[in-house]
């Protein structure tokens, strides 16, 4: 430590450079990892936010609630397992939207819940609905111009509501979600039924939220038939382009990691090729190679750390700079992860110079000099 301190302060220029280098590389990755947090979470916070621990929908229906159907039947079987309180139904549909049947198309989705179950947000403005033709709203509809008492006019079927509260953080496959009650639900499915050529179908929904353990899920698995049971987890990977969009940005912070990697990597091997002669001139003094080697980690961990911390502040201002409509989350989880796996590519990357280092034959680094 005391060598590494020494050489630092010695070269303020050289590893200044360094720091600065290191300091943008973190900074984009710490960034990027945000932009894709923040793209998770606004494509699937309704779902991550409902205190469901599983969901319930036809096993042909891919794993997507657009595409699944379930029966009061259903709901009856789930009920028998895990109580009446645990098991609640959901109807899921994205439609298009109007103020007033004017104005803007607004694409939402439609989210039919018991209004005094655990499935209904928190409301932040407003009230929780007190007509029949109410309904909460996400709070990213006010960027549409809907305010409270606002008409919600559905392109599909003519139905209108009014927006009693809004919440936030209620979006499904980047879209506001307007949370209505049953009644609504099949009122609106009535409406849409009653187009030519479409049949009218008995009350159905799209999938059952469910609190359960894990015993409780198997058995219920188990009775369950044509239908299966997804986690959480699985549940928010089916919704259409979670997968493919995630996939990209991973890709795309995992070769920010084997980058930084490699920049780092040559940065020090550069550096200690440099020095070799100076490390021969200490190896010929005594000094053994596990003390520099030593010593060139603790440089490298000093001046990552340093950059990280400082990055993690750069980070921290550009979020509060950044407009609400950017999606951008970075959470205590992801910062932990972020940072450790970039100390551990930078450590790696400097594992060349190590090794270096200990090949370094004092007798002819001495003769280099001399020469």
């Amino acid at each position: 430590m005391f060598l590494a301190l020494r050489e630092m302060r010695f070269a303020k220029t050289r590893y200044a450079l360094i720091v600065i280098i290191m300091l943008l590389v973190s900074f984009l990755v710490m960034f990027v990892t945000g932009l894709a947090r923040g793209l998770a979470y606004a494509n699937a916070s309704s779902i991550e936010n409902m205190p469901a621990d599983y969901f319930i929908v036809q096993k042909d229906a891919g794993q997507r609630f657009g595409r699944s159907v379930v029966t009061p039947d259903t709901l009856s079987q789930a009920v028998s397992v895990v109580g009446q309180k645990n098991a609640q139904p959901l109807g899921v549909q994205m439609t298009t939207v109007t103020q007033g049947g004017e104005g803007t198309k607004t694409d939402v989705t439609l989210f039919a819940a018991d209004p005094e179950g655990w499935i209904m947000p928190e409301v932040i403005e407003g009230s929780r609905r007190t007509g029949s033709d109410e309904v909460l709203a996400d709070s990213k509809l006010k960027e549409s111009g809907f305010r409270l008492g606002s008409q919600i006019h559905d392109q599909m079927t003519g139905a209108e509501w009014t927006v009693a509260g809004f919440v936030k953080n209620e979006s499904y496959s980047h879209t506001p979600v307007v949370y209505m009650d049953m009644q609504q639900w099949d009122s609106w499915k009535a409406k849409f039924a009653a187009k030519p050529g479409t049949a009218k179908e008995e009350t159905t929904y799209n999938t059952i939220a469910v609190k359960a353990d894990n015993g409780q899920a198997d058995k219920l698995a188990s009775k369950l038939g044509d239908m299966q049971i997804l986690s959480k987890k699985s549940a928010i990977a089916a919704i259409p382009g979670y997968k493919e969009e995630q996939g990209s940005l991973l890709m795309m912070i995992t070769f920010l990691f084997v980058i930084s990697g490699f920049v780092l990597a040559v940065f020090f091997y550069v550096i200690t090729i440099q020095k070799t002669s100076q490390f021969g001139i200490l190896k010929a003094m005594g000094t053994s190679s596990g003390y520099l080697a030593r010593s060139v980690l603790a440089q490298v961990l000093m001046l990552t750390i340093s950059s990280l911390a400082v990055s993690l502040l750069l980070v921290a201002a550009a979020n509060r700079l950044l407009p609400d409509s950017m999606p951008f989350k970075l959470d205590a989880g992801s910062i932990v992860l972020t940072s450790v796996l970039f100390v551990v590519m930078a450590v790696a990357g400097s594992l060349i110079s190590v090794v270096k280092v200990a090949k370094v034959d004092a007798l002819d680094a001495i003769g280099r000099v001399s020469a």
